[in-house]
């Protein structure tokens, strides 16, 4: 079966004019709590323009940082309707375990299927946005460029 607005759309993202705004767009809803990922666009990119290294890492960590942010204020948000109802001991054990560590926490918002709702929880627990949103950014930047270099080295551009 022939796809071809699959097949433009790619080539409309792969242009370096379009690929770093769809990579932000990308790494912003990977951020989210939907089930995508940013590193197949990201390394796409980077094996059609190796020259973006920097500029998509720095775009990818923006955008995946942000979306965290929107996982913290949607965590700030439902705290008041998640508080109506009762906790089990394994809940309040792993709240207490992020409420010891605070927005350091923050800096595991790079890991599969735990990081985005992490961000959400630190929102929920009141934590302060700022520092949060640093730690996420240091996290993600550390991921972004450790995958990115690792793929790079791997799977090396053929231009």
């Amino acid at each position: 079966m022939d796809t071809p607005w699959i097949a433009s759309l790619l080539s409309l993202l792969a242009l370096p004019q379009y690929g770093l705004s769809g990579l932000f767009f990308a790494s912003f809803l990977s951020a989210t709590l939907l089930p995508i990922g940013s590193e197949p666009i990201l390394f796409g990119l980077l094996q059609l323009n190796p020259s973006l290294l920097w500029p998509a890492i720095f775009v990818a960590t923006a955008g995946n940082t942000l979306g965290g942010a929107v996982d913290w204020w949607m965590g700030y948000g439902a705290h008041k309707a998640v508080d109506r109802y009762s906790h089990s001991s394994h809940h309040t054990r792993a709240l207490d375990w992020l409420r010891r560590l605070g927005p350091k926490a923050c800096l595991l918002s790079w890991l599969p299927l735990v990081g985005d709702p992490l961000c959400a929880v630190a929102g929920w627990l009141r934590m302060p946005f700022w520092p949060c949103l640093m730690y996420m950014a240091i996290g993600k930047f550390a991921r972004y460029v450790v995958m990115t270099l690792a793929l790079l080295y791997m799977f090396p551009a053929q231009l």
